[in-house]
């Protein structure tokens, strides 16, 4: 099977080979890391755990349980070494994430209205109706700016081509409660602090202005009654996952973070309270999963939502991001159908590709996934968090075995993907550096306008060989560079040397 990393151009590679086997836009940091002593990376991760400690990232890792058989606490493990990629390649992946994210937000507006999409054949009628996240309480449902999902994460992995050369797909699409942003953050805000001469020696796009732009976004997607919209974010509470991440964008965005208890509706409009009294809520970016947001609309004996709010959203006095019912189009049972739906709505060709995919729910596609379970990767069409799935080459003979029966019992529950050599990374762990999986999830931020910050999520599935990247099972993550500009070869040559000189210089006159 072909191999693709993201530094080197060849596989098994040899550290410090002078360039040789170094893609161009890793030169300067491949010249960087030789000069470095043996231990720094090691006394640099120490320095990033304790300042990642006192600052409270964590993430509860499920499948680990403690004696009360709650989820484990535990820090995201960070990589130190980053992942770079080159200005063309983001500005392709750019234009094809701006493509896709517009195109599911027709489709979800389609969806709830007009339904031209399953009347002209393309999406059979039953993967929308009897889909789990359709909600019949939506349809007609006018929404601001016609955007269900403002914020979506875009899960995205590199493959290897027949030539050898990384090829970018589309492996999810998340457009509920995306998380992980406040990683992305804090990833970059860590890396600049460590090696502030790395970021002297690269034209790395910013990041920073994300939550600016996320809070312009949610303003903008404010009912048209109110000129200074009040926003707000609501979070499960503290004992969510990633409640962190809830604090920290209500923090950064300068918003007040509230809990369901916090919220009320009268007249269809909703309130929050406050030491001075009722204040009136127009843009609610909730961290709450739709069954969980009205107990009168959705399930009765949530205490995480707010009583009255679906009413209040459907006569258009509050807007919720995301919007009730997204999860119609990131569900795995209509994530083959996107490149239709990008031809549907838009008229284009798609420029990012899907990962091939059979719905197990098709007769010759649920013969070929059973015949073939050994070589693909299969998942439940409603799951998330690398749960409920089975990585093939990676099963043992009776977890195959007890997946077969699964599929048979309940066919369209199940797609399968062939078992991709998702591209690899240096990282950083216990034996020194080796190569690792990743993948990326880019934060499409959909206003009055498309937009988003040059970058986002690396994961890396730190166990050898594993291809499951979630932080939720225990992988990590890494900062993501995007270059401002593409230098050249020579021109990477050139600022090398100068470096180089420079330490050189530097040294001399120190002894």
């Amino acid at each position: 099977m072909q191999k693709f990393d993201e530094m080197y151009t060849s596989l098994p590679y040899a550290f410090f080979s002078k360039g040789e086997q170094v893609r161009d836009h890793y030169k300067i940091y491949d010249a960087w890391l030789a000069r470095q002593p043996g231990d720094m990376m090691a006394k640099r991760r120490e320095e990033a755990e304790m300042i990642f400690r006192r600052v409270g990232i964590t993430f509860a890792v499920y499948g680990e349980k403690d004696e009360d058989g709650a989820g484990t606490e535990r820090l995201i493990p960070f990589d130190l070494i980053p992942r770079i990629i080159p200005a063309h390649e983001w500005s392709s992946m750019e234009k094809g994430l701006v493509q896709r994210v517009t195109a599911l937000n027709r489709f979800i507006h389609d969806v709830y209205h007009d339904q031209e999409i399953i009347k002209a054949g393309i999406v059979p009628r039953d993967q929308i109706e009897n889909n789990a996240q359709f909600r019949p309480e939506m349809m007609g449902v006018e929404v601001t700016n016609n955007i269900y999902s403002q914020i979506s994460g875009i899960d995205i992995v590199r493959a290897p081509d027949a030539a050898g050369n990384g090829e970018y797909y589309v492996l999810e699409d998340n457009l509920r409660v995306p998380s992980g942003v406040s990683y992305m953050l804090e990833d970059r805000k860590m890396m600049m602090r460590l090696f502030p001469e790395l970021f002297n020696a690269h034209r790395v796009a910013p990041i920073a202005h994300y939550p600016d732009l996320l809070l312009e976004t949610l303003r903008a997607s404010s009912p048209a009654t109110t000129a200074e919209p009040t926003v707000v974010v609501l979070t499960p509470g503290m004992y969510n996952s990633a409640y962190f991440e809830h604090a920290f964008l209500a923090q950064q965005m300068g918003v007040e973070l509230v809990e369901g208890q916090d919220l009320f509706v009268k007249d269809n409009f909703v309130y929050m309270r406050t030491t001075r009294g009722p204040r009136r809520v127009d843009v609610i970016y909730r961290r709450v999963d739709d069954d969980f947001l009205d107990p009168t609309a959705f399930r009765p004996t949530s205490t995480l939502g707010c009583a009255g709010l679906l009413n209040a959203y459907r006569a258009g006095h509050v807007t919720i991001c995301n919007g009730v019912g997204t999860g119609v189009a990131d569900d795995k049972s209509i994530y083959p159908y996107v490149p239709q739906m990008i031809e549907f709505y838009l008229g284009e060709k798609p420029i990012l590709n899907n990962v091939p995919t059979y719905m197990c729910r098709n007769k010759d596609d649920l013969a070929y996934t059973l015949a073939n379970l050994k070589d693909l990767v299969v998942k439940e069409v409603h799951g998330a968090g690398g749960y409920g799935m089975l990585v093939g080459p990676a099963a043992t003979k009776a977890e195959i075995e007890d997946f077969r029966k699964a599929i048979l019992a309940n066919p369209s529950g199940y797609i399968a993907q062939p078992t991709l050599s998702l591209s690899s990374c240096p990282t950083f762990v216990e034996s020194g550096i080796a190569p690792r999986h990743i993948d990326l999830r880019p934060y499409v931020l959909s206003g009055k306008t498309v937009q988003m910050v040059p970058g986002g999520l690396t994961r890396v599935a730190l166990k050898d060989g594993s291809l499951v990247v979630n932080s939720s099972q225990g992988g990590g993550t890494k900062d993501t560079w995007i270059l401002e500009d593409d230098t050249s070869a020579a021109a990477t040559a050139a600022t090398v040397a100068s470096t180089e000189a420079a330490n050189s210089t530097a040294t001399q006159a120190q002894s």
